[in-house]
């Protein structure tokens, strides 16, 4: 049962209303009660916020939780604990599980499982095809019609390869104004891969993944979002042309949104060349070209949001040659950080527009209830509070997830969160996690 509690002082950023400045914000009975400055609440726990940030719950829209089938690298709890230490309230679990997230009960199962830990809202993704083979459609209708209301379907990690099978996903999810999120990659010339091909890749001598792998098929998925009329949403963009694409699309009216994810805006594939496999992710680290396209991307809002791509792997199948590992890193535990260090600090984006990235725009891309602001009275209190001038190091041994795999053990980072709270109640306090 959650009480009375008054944020006091805090700089409350609310881009969905297009707040900004100091207020005090009242919470109770899980909801927000009262926003002004200099409230008073006889009966209320006072929380002295001055010199820190208030704001809505992050939102991410691609994480990989693991559960069920690979609970040995992460768990629902486990990745719902580093989430909320993140400063996220809500977080969408790709279908990439052992079974595969393609009906009714799988989905059913991972939002209750959320719903059991309690420490974020879990909004599962399912499959486009049937166990992500990219075959024949999975049962949209019967997910969307669930418990767990999905409104967003991708094979992420397998790129659906036939237009033909997209152009029907899109229509067919029309009929209930879900979302088609898909990972665009032409597999054709990918195959064998095991990094960004460039001068880096010729160097190491290791197979090169081109970036116009990715740009034809974020091409194609444009103008099959502008046949069909669906609802597109293109994960983890990383390069240049791609980024082009979106906006050129964007601006044509194309119903289409794109997220970029933390290691996209911050690392280049020269980091490889120590073949450390912590480094190896899908799609790959880019040139410093494509780094600054992404972060131009997100600065004019042709990139909605921030997606951290939480991918969690156990230790002995990362910690091996090169060639074996499997892609991917950990992100949610970072996210804010760097976004404060590459995007905030450099002068990309202000602060208030980093966190935009970070709430309204990805809560907007699915259009998730109850998250992403405004913090207005009557509007459950899922917030976060943070402080954007502390300084803090990364250590894996330290982080909530069951996995080590993150490429920035070690690395000073500015911009911690200090309070996150789900419908009123502490899920993390003083930077300590409360289950």
């Amino acid at each position: 049962m959650t009480q009375r509690t008054l944020l006091r002082g805090g700089r409350l950023v609310d881009p969905a209303s297009g707040h900004d400045g100091v207020a005090d914000v009242l919470l109770d009975g899980g909801v927000v009660a009262e926003v002004g400055p200099g409230l008073e609440a006889a009966g209320a726990k006072r929380v002295d916020c001055g010199g820190l940030v208030v704001c809505p719950g992050f939102v991410d829209l691609h994480v990989h939780l693991r559960e069920p089938g690979r609970e040995d690298a992460e768990t629902i709890e486990t990745g719902s604990r580093a989430a909320a230490l993140g400063g996220y309230t809500a977080v969408c679990p790709m279908p990439n599980t052992d079974p595969v997230a393609d009906n009714a009960g799988v989905v059913e199962m991972v939002a209750a499982r959320g719903r059991e830990v309690g420490l974020v809202d879990v909004f599962p993704v399912g499959a486009v095809t049937l166990g992500q083979r990219g075959v024949e459609l999975a049962e949209l209708g019967a997910m969307a019609r669930s418990a767990a209301t999905v409104d967003c379907f991708s094979d992420d990690g397998n790129p659906i390869r036939e237009a033909r099978l997209l152009r029907l996903a899109l229509e067919y999810a029309r009929a209930f104004d879900a979302v088609v999120a898909d990972h665009a990659e032409d597999a054709s010339l990918t195959d064998g891969a095991q990094m960004h091909e460039g001068e880096v890749s010729a160097m190491l001598g290791l197979a090169g993944w081109p970036a116009a792998a990715e740009e034809m098929v974020v091409a194609r998925d444009l103008l099959l979002a502008e046949l069909t009329g669906g609802r597109l949403h293109l994960c983890h963009l990383s390069t240049a042309n791609a980024v082009e694409l979106v906006r050129a699309a964007k601006a044509r009216g194309v119903r289409v949104t794109a997220e970029a994810a933390p290691h996209h805006f911050t690392l280049t594939d020269e980091v490889v060349r120590g073949y450390d496999p912590v480094f190896k992710v899908n799609p790959p680290l880019r040139e410093k070209a494509d780094v600054e396209a992404v972060r131009q991307g997100l600065a004019d809002g042709t990139i909605d949001a921030i997606a951290t791509d939480h991918a969690p792997h156990a230790r002995e199948d990362k910690e091996v040659e090169w060639t074996a590992a499997p892609p991917g890193m950990l992100g949610l535990e970072t996210a804010l950080g760097l976004a404060v260090a590459e995007l905030v600090a450099p002068g990309y984006l202000a602060l208030p527009a980093a966190i935009e990235r970070l709430t309204a725009g990805p809560a907007r891309c699915r259009r998730l209830p109850g998250h992403g602001g405004p913090v207005t009275p009557g509007a459950p209190a899922n917030l976060t509070v943070l402080d954007p001038a502390a300084r803090w190091t990364v250590d894996r041994a330290r982080l909530a997830s069951r996995a080590r795999n993150t490429p920035f053990h070690g690395r000073e980072l500015t911009g911690r969160v200090v309070h996150t709270l789900l419908r009123g109640a502490f899920t993390v306090r003083d930077g300590k996690a409360q289950r």
